[in-house]
């Protein structure tokens, strides 16, 4: 049986941390705040991953409350989805995100984006969309107060192919 699974996240920026999305560190004077390293990517990619297996959120997993994950990698996350997984026997099948942002300008990284994401997750990068657009200047997206991604999955078990 294959699944759909649908994750979502946001996080503000905040001075004085690196920004990272898709596992990747982004060139840009602010990065997103939050109790791990703030890749709103990863975390909505985990999140619809999650969805489909019908599982509780990254947020079960991985608290804020708890101090040691304290500006954790979100690939620490991506490892132990990864592991969910496996134990569940299921494999991406395709994956697609959208980030909304005002700043920074990411067309000139899409492509690394979906190479690093193929390396996480152990797909092609064919299996994968990316894709950036502006909130038009409406809200905190639209002011460049923040970051969010949209993701969605489609899981498939690991002896079929669609």
């Amino acid at each position: 049986m294959v699944r759909i699974g649908i994750g979502f996240d946001l996080h503000r920026f905040q001075k004085g941390r690196q920004l990272y999305l898709g596992g990747l560190e982004i060139n840009y004077p602010e990065g997103l705040a939050g109790h791990s390293d703030g890749d709103v990517v990863l975390h909505a990619i985990c999140d619809a991953i999650l969805g489909a297996l019908a599982k509780p959120d990254i947020g079960c997993l991985f608290p804020d409350t708890d101090p040691s994950l304290k500006g954790m990698n979100s690939a620490k996350i991506v490892k132990k989805i990864r592991e969910i997984m496996s134990e569940a026997a299921v494999v991406i099948s395709n994956l697609d995100i959208i980030i909304v942002c005002q700043a920074p300008k990411l067309s000139p990284v899409y492509q690394d984006i979906r190479k690093n994401l193929a390396n996480l997750f152990d797909i092609s990068p064919e299996q994968i969309g990316v894709k950036a657009k502006t909130a038009e200047h409406l809200g905190p997206l639209g002011q460049g107060k923040a970051i969010a991604c949209w993701a969605s999955v489609l899981l498939q078990p690991v002896t079929s192919r669609i």
